[in-house]
């Protein structure tokens, strides 16, 4: 057994938002492979391509932006549990999330609600909900934030500032449940080959902030995972950034973000 299949080994089902691409498709495709008897149900508005669902993966329709959306699905969500869950753990892999680039509020209001709904309100939501499975035998909590965590980031001011929520939330959980047996995980990936961009307004990933593949990333999240930390910042480049932003007083982080931002010209490339 190696140490990515020692890491997912006490999980007999995992519950991912966000599953249909880009990075929460890799997770679907790994623990495919690493759980041999797992199950997974993903949450999102779109279902996965044919080839990623199988007998092992559910598909629950639920559009995160939508208030109430977890509540209503929540009746399917538990049965599948208790169904499920045998003598095993449970996973949950908060993984949904979007962003948009631009002088705010662009391209519209109702878009930065939207964010802020589904980065950290249903992400809440839905953890809070599954609180009593995941104490019941143990399990554990991974959420995707991201670099933009570590500091304001101007053009990202909305979408940076969810996944500071993320992170911060993420790290004061862990205090509160790994003596519960929960340990709870903040992932914070850099520019990663996803939806992410043509969701923001781009057609391609601009060539300047082009980074790590998906599976890499879910890798490095596996192994955290079975590390127990409590944050994992992916590749060396994106933890030197995250160290060095961090050290930055707080009035000088935005404007360089700004100035490293102006200067990629991906502002710009985005139609803003």
């Amino acid at each position: 057994m190696n140490a990515l299949q020692k890491a997912m080994a006490p999980f007999s089902t995992v519950v991912l938002t966000g599953g249909s691409s880009g990075i929460g498709r890799s997770f679907i495709e790994a623990i495919k492979v690493l759980v041999g008897n797992g199950v997974i149900c993903n949450l999102s508005r779109s279902s996965p391509q044919k080839n990623v669902l199988a007998d092992k993966v559910t598909h629950i329709e639920c559009d995160l932006q939508k208030p109430g959306a977890v509540q209503n699905v929540f009746p399917y969500l538990g049965s599948w549990i208790d169904e499920n869950l045998g003598d095993g753990k449970l996973l949950l892999i908060n993984n949904s999330g979007f962003g948009s680039f631009g002088v705010f509020p662009a391209p519209d209001l109702e878009h930065q609600l939207g964010m802020i709904d589904v980065n950290v309100r249903a992400m809440v939501e839905l953890t809070g909900r599954l609180q009593p499975y995941l104490e019941r035998q143990g399990g554990a909590v991974l959420n995707v934030a991201s670099t933009a965590a570590f500091q304001p980031t101007p053009y990202l001011a909305t979408y940076a500032a969810t996944k500071a929520f993320v992170l911060h939330w993420s790290l004061a959980l862990h205090e509160e449940w790994k003596t519960r047996g929960v340990p709870v995980l903040a992932l914070c990936p850099g520019p990663t080959e996803s939806q992410f961009f043509r969701r923001a307004g781009f057609n391609q990933p601009p060539n300047a902030v082009r980074g790590q593949t998906a599976e890499e990333v879910v890798e490095a999240a596996i192994r955290a995972l079975g590390r127990q930390d409590s944050l994992v910042v992916t590749g060396w480049a994106n933890r030197l950034l995250a160290m060095i932003s961090s050290r930055l007083p707080k009035t000088w982080q935005a404007p360089v973000a700004a100035a490293a931002i102006r200067r990629s010209g991906i502002v710009e490339k985005a139609g803003q």
